[in-house]
C-alpha cells in the first residue's frame, strides 16, 4: 500500500465534513475540560453507523463461539468494522485526522474502544464479553485500562504494588493507579494487580499479575476528578483507589489464573504493542494540520514585503517537515499492510514506531510555533495546541526512554 483507496478518501472527506461542523466549534470547552469528549464520540459513531456495524460484528462473533462451544462450525464472514479497527486503514483515518483537531477525543476514544475492548476480546471468556463488550463497542458505556501506578511508571511490572488476596472464591483489590485515561468517568475499568499469596519468600517484582474488570460504583472503588494537564486536555485523566474492593472471580479475565490463558502481563503486553501502532497515526495527524497551517501561514504572512515561504529557512522548515511526513505515513501504511495481511508487528516494532513518530510529531509541531513566531505562541493560533498535544505522543503509552529498551531488547534476543 502506498496510497489511500478511494473509499478511504471518501470516508476521509465525509469524516472531515463531521469535524468542521460537529466538533471543532466545540474545541475550546473539550480543551478546557468543561465538556467531556463522550458524547461527540457516540455522535460520531451514530452518523458513520459504526455502532450499528460493531454491534453486529459483536453479535456474528459470539454465534460463532457458541457454535464452537457446542462443537460446530459456521462460515467465515467479513467483519464489517475490521476498516475502523486501529490498525484499518479507516482506522488510521479516523485516529489521524482526529489527532489534528483535538488529540484527546482519539486518546479516549482508544482507551475505550481500542484497549479495553481489544483486552476484552482475547483474554475474556464468552460470558465475560457478553457481559461488557455489548455496550462497550458502541460507546454506550466508556471503557479504561489501569496498569500504571505512581511508582510503576515505565516499570509498570516489577514497580507494581496494587495487590489482590484470595479470600475464598473472590479476591480483595487493594491500591492505587495514575495517569488512566477515561479513569475519572469510566464505566468499565480492567485492572492490572498482583497476586499476593503470602509467602514473604516471593519477591513482590516476580509475582503473577491479573487482570480484573470492574465496574463503576463498586464498593471500595473510587475514581478522582480529572487532572490539569500540559496538553491532551480533551480526554480525562485521573488516578483510580482500591480498598478492599470485593471481586469476585467472574471478574477475573479468563476467569483463570493459568498463565497460557489469563496471565496478565501478557495480555498487557498485546495491549503495549496495539497502542504504540496507534501513536504512529496520532502522529501522522499532528504532522499534517500543522504542515497544512504552516503552508497556508508561509502564503501569507509578509516581511519587508514579501511572502515568507520566499525565504530559505522557511523553505527549509517545509521541506523538513514534509520528510517527516512522508517517513511516519509509510510507517503507518506498512503498518496496515502487515496487519491486514495478518503478520504480526511485535512489540520491538512498535517501539520503534512509537519513539521515531512521536519524535517527529513533536519537532515538526515545536517548528510550527517557531515559523508562526510570536503567533505562534499565543493560543488562539492552533499550533500552539498542537505543540502541546505532540509533546505528550513523546510520554504516552510508555516513555521514548523505555522504547529504545524494548528496541535493544528486540534486537539483541
Amino acid at each position: 500500500m502506498y496510497e489511500w483507496s478511494d473509499t478511504d478518501l471518501m470516508f476521509r472527506d465525509a469524516l472531515r465534513g463531521f469535524i468542521e461542523k460537529e466538533i471543532k466549534p466545540h474545541v475550546d470547552k473539550l480543551e478546557s475540560g468543561e465538556l467531556p469528549p463522550f458524547d461527540i464520540i457516540r455522535k460520531m459513531y451514530a452518523t458513520f453507523g459504526m455502532d450499528e456495524m460493531a454491534s453486529e460484528a459483536l453479535e456474528k462473533a459470539f454465534a460463532k463461539e457458541d457454535a464452537r462451544e457446542r462443537g460446530e462450525t459456521l462460515p467465515e464472514s467479513g467483519d464489517k468494522t475490521a476498516g475502523f479497527s486501529g490498525a484499518g486503514s479507516m482506522g488510521v483515518i479516523l485516529n489521524s485526522e482526529l489527532a489534528g483537531v483535538s488529540l484527546g477525543l482519539v486518546a479516549s476514544m482508544g482507551v475505550s474502544l481500542g484497549l479495553t475492548v481489544g483486552t476484552l476480546r482475547s483474554r475474556g471468556t464468552l460470558a465475560q464479553k457478553k457481559r461488557w463488550l455489548p455496550e462497550l463497542v458502541t460507546m454506550e458505556k466508556v471503557g479504561a485500562w489501569a496498569i500504571t501506578e505512581p511508582d510503576s511508571g515505565s516499570d509498570a511490572f516489577g514497580g507494581m504494588k496494587s495487590y489482590v488476596r484470595r479470600d475464598g472464591d473472590d479476591y480483595i483489590l487493594n491500591g492505587q493507579k495514575t495517569f488512566i485515561t477515561n479513569g475519572p468517568y469510566a464505566d468499565v475499568t480492567i485492572v492490572y494487580a498482583k497476586l499476593d499469596e503470602g509467602d514473604a519468600s516471593v519477591d513482590r517484582r516476580d509475582r503473577k499479575v491479573l487482570g480484573f474488570v470492574l465496574d463503576k460504583g463498586m464498593e471500595g472503588f473510587t475514581q478522582s476528578p480529572p487532572f490539569k494537564k500540559m496538553g491532551m486536555n480533551s480526554s480525562p485523566t485521573g488516578e483510580l483507589f482500591f480498598d478492599n474492593v470485593r471481586i469476585g472471580k467472574d471478574r477475573l479475565l479468563g476467569e483463570t489464573e493459568n498463565p497460557a490463558k489469563g496471565d496478565g502481563k501478557e495480555s498487557a503486553k498485546e495491549s503495549f504493542a496495539a497502542e504504540r501502532i496507534g501513536i504512529a497515526s496520532l502522529a501522522l495527524g499532528i504532522i499534517n494540520e500543522c504542515h497544512r497551517l504552516c503552508i497556508d501561514y508561509a502564503k501569507t504572512r509578509k516581511l519587508w514585503g514579501k511572502e515568507i515561504a520566499q525565504f530559505q529557512l522557511i523553505q527549509l522548515k517545509l521541506a523538513e517537515m514534509e520528510v517527516a511526513r512522508i517517513n511516519v505515513q509509510n510507517m503507518v501504511f506498512n503498518a496496515i499492510e502487515r496487519t491486514a495481511a495478518g503478520a504480526k508487528v511485535t512489540l520491538a516494532e512498535a517501539s520503534a514506531m512509537k519513539l521515531y513518530s512521536s519524535r517527529a510529531a513533536t519537532e515538526v509541531a515545536m517548528e510550527a510555533v517557531q515559523l508562526f513566531g510570536g503567533n505562534g505562541y499565543m493560543a488562539e493560533y492552533k499550533v500552539e495546541q498542537l505543540a502541546r498535544d505532540a509533546k505528550s505522543l513523546m510520554i504516552y503509552a510508555g516513555s521514548n526512554e523505555i522504547q529504545v529498551t524494548h528496541i535493544a531488547k528486540g534486537l539483541l534476543a
